[in-house]
């Protein structure tokens, strides 16, 4: 040991400077040392070492390692147990949920109906188990389209798909041929009751409702539920089927609002109840009536603008006396002149002596209008 040579003159009490009692207290402390045991010496196979680190648990990476890494600009050391870090997370993560009921009866043997995710809102607009009715499957494997497809819950599409194979598909049968789509007029829709604007919510905000126009068929022709010129009992037997089925039924004469489609929905309420608006109005006639009516014969005998300037001043009830006794004439005359021909010349003569006989009345001055009094 080394001591500072302008620091050797400093002595302490006991006569010795500072360097002299550092060197003294190095070689008590060796002393003392070598006087121990040899068991109270640390050994490293007495030393107690931590246990091993387990392989479950995440490795951390220390924060010089971390610093030293982006000095470096090496890239930083992937922990080994990552898989395993990662397999735990895939886990938590929530399974889909089972197919309903109504998903598995609605199989491709009835209709073409995929599934589609849940709309939820705005408020409460959409709902759960939601599909997309793009065809239905007949019992003969034939396909009848929806156009454009609907978007409804899946019991809806279920309620149609069995209307349409149970009873649509017989009513084409009927008529030698068979359907060939449906005419949507609209399935999913949030909005009120009628498109008016803040009333209650509608059946088709909830994806429970669809609106028809008519069916196609293969032959050309159209069933239009709401054509007078379709047949009646092909739109009664349209009505009887559906409101057998839809607890909601509303057509023309309902409300003003379905006079060109039919409402169908499947809306619970209390007790039961069910709505069926629909009036079938008769067919228009084929053949319209001619126009005008032949004039029969007991009605009154026309007025003319010239018998009214022949008596311009006579009052109804003279007129009306003066017309009668001619008309009572004109046959005798007819009678008459068949007879003999010769009073002919007297009957002539007598008419244009009352005629001149006959004096126009003077018309009275009309009141003035009081009105004309404050002038």
């Amino acid at each position: 040991m080394k001591c500072n040579a302008g620091k050797a003159g400093v002595k302490s009490t006991f006569g010795l400077s500072r360097c002299g009692q550092t060197t003294i207290g190095a070689v008590l402390a060796l002393l003392m040392i070598s006087a121990l045991p040899a068991q109270a010496y640390p050994t490293t196979s007495r030393v107690p070492l931590p246990k091993p680190r387990p392989a479950e648990a995440p490795q951390i990476a220390s924060d010089n390692a971390a610093k030293d890494d982006s000095q470096s600009g090496a890239p930083p050391v992937q922990p080994e147990n990552k898989a395993a870090e990662q397999k735990p997370a895939e886990l938590k993560s929530p399974e889909p949920l089972p197919p309903s009921a109504c998903r598995l009866a609605l199989s491709e043997n009835i209709a073409i109906a995929p599934s589609i995710p849940d709309i939820k809102g705005p408020g409460a607009c959409g709902g759960p188990d939601l599909v997309r009715l793009e065809a239905i499957v007949l019992p003969d494997k034939t396909l009848v389209p929806l156009k454009p497809a609907a978007t409804m819950r899946c019991n809806m599409a279920e309620a149609v798909a069995d209307w349409v194979r149970m009873d649509m598909a017989p009513l084409a049968g009927s008529l030698n041929t068979k359907l060939l789509e449906i005419d949507n007029f609209d399935s999913f829709n949030c909005r009120g009751r009628n498109r008016v604007q803040g009333a209650k919510l509608s059946e088709h905000g909830r994806a429970n409702a669809l609106d028809v126009r008519g069916l196609k068929l293969v032959n050309g022709q159209t069933i239009a539920f709401t054509e007078r010129n379709t047949p009646r009992a092909l739109r009664e037997r349209v009505l009887l089927s559906l409101c057998t089925r839809f607890p909601t039924v509303l057509g023309p004469g309902s409300d003003g609002y379905h006079e060109d489609h039919i409402h169908f929905d499947l809306a619970e309420r209390r007790g039961d109840y069910r709505i069926c608006q629909w009036d079938v109005w008769d067919q228009w006639p084929q053949i319209a009536p001619l126009m005008p009516m032949p004039r029969p014969a007991e009605a009154p005998p026309r007025e003319t603008a010239e018998s009214k300037e022949a008596t311009p001043d006579a009052r109804p009830g003279e007129q009306s006396s003066q017309k009668q006794p001619e008309a009572r004439a004109e046959p005798d005359k007819e009678q008459q002149a068949e007879g003999t021909k010769s009073e002919e010349p007297k009957a002539k003569s007598e008419q244009k002596s009352k005629v001149k006989a006959k004096k126009p009345r003077k018309q009275r001055a009309q009141a003035p209008f009081p009105l004309n009094l404050l002038r």
